[in-house]
């Protein structure tokens, strides 16, 4: 079974609901077809019950059974209108204001997400990353010990004896554009937590440089080494080292030679890159050059579960990531 069929395996066993606020978005209704057909997930489209519907026939598209929600005219939407200006009444937020921005689907969708009202949300089909960033980190904000929200992708390269036969964990790849050393620590162990959680692995973290063990002086490399130190000490138990190199952090012998002695070096399966430049770069290249299927981008960091598509997503795309989301949604207590 690959990883993919094991992810909404596991999401069928203790089902999940995930709101989808791009309703009338053709590949979103194609993909709520296919997911309520293989029933790992519930799903609520958010938006205007007739334009969906009308939509939906139009694509022959079967979605019958699946609840909708248009925001002005829920029950709830003045309770989360009320919720939503007590959370943002020190950035000067009035109930008028509130109650105007909580119509944007988005912005209902997370806070079906704060309430409890469901379990998690997929968006960026059509809306940008900051759309959805934003009221996210407004609303739900950071998990407890989390110093900053980033992604990761999930990389499977075919015929590939490096990493776990070919599967590897790359972040942060589409978020954060420079952390700091601090903020990069927190991302190593957050993607360490969901490769663990959603792939089922062992963890071997490789901080990732153009620097292997003090092999060059620079400043670029320091932030690199501190995040290390940073992340060794918040979690002692990890199986992480760094500075390294890519080859030399999974190539056994270029680790030999230049990391001789590493828990890690040789066999990272977990690579995080220092910034958003060589972290974007780097999972594209794999997905290119190494004919990889690259699923992601995948949030983390959120205290309840929401991710984030890329605006040029395949309808598959849509599916393995409401998996996704409902598998993470499963492990928040």
């Amino acid at each position: 079974m690959d990883i993919l069929q094991e992810i909404r395996k596991n999401a069928k066993s203790n089902k999940k609901t995930i709101a989808l606020p791009e309703g009338c978005e053709p590949r979103t209704l194609k993909a709520v077809e296919i997911i309520k057909k293989e029933g790992f997930a519930n799903v609520i489209l958010i938006g205007k019950e007739d334009k969906i519907k009308e939509k939906a026939k139009s694509l022959n598209v079967n979605i019958d059974g699946i609840k909708i929600i248009d925001p002005l005219n829920y029950e709830k939407t003045e309770e989360y209108a009320e919720t939503f200006c007590e959370l943002r009444k020190k950035k000067g937020m009035t109930i008028e204001k509130a109650r105007e921005i909580v119509k944007d689907e988005v912005y209902f969708g997370t806070m079906m997400v704060k309430t409890g009202d469901v379990d998690g949300m997929v968006s960026g089909a059509v809306h940008s990353t900051g759309d959805l960033l934003r009221p996210g980190l407004q609303i739900v904000k950071t998990a407890p010990g989390t110093k900053i929200v980033s992604s990761f992708f999930i990389n499977i390269i075919p015929n590939c004896k490096y990493a776990d036969n070919g599967l590897v964990i790359t972040a942060d790849c589409a978020v954060n554009p420079n952390p700091a050393a601090e903020e990069l620590a927190s991302i190593a162990i957050s993607t360490a937590k969901s490769a663990k959680a959603l792939c089922k692995m062992e963890p071997r973290v490789a901080m990732l440089s153009f620097s292997t063990k003090g092999s060059a002086k620079n400043e670029l490399v320091d932030k690199v080494v501190e995040a290390t130190r940073i992340a060794k000490e918040m979690a002692p138990d990890l199986a992480l080292d760094g500075e390294l190199q890519l080859d030399a952090a999974v190539v056994p012998e270029v680790a030999a030679l230049k990391a001789p002695g590493s828990s890690v070096a040789g066999k990272a399966n977990v690579l995080i890159f220092p910034d958003l430049n060589s972290g974007n770069i780097g999972y594209k290249l794999i997905q290119r050059f190494g004919n990889a299927q690259s699923i992601g981008p995948i949030t983390q960091g959120f205290a309840m579960p929401i991710n984030d598509l890329s605006r040029g997503c395949n309808v598959e795309d849509i599916v393995n990531i409401v998996a996704i989301t409902a598998v993470q949604a499963q492990g928040i207590k």
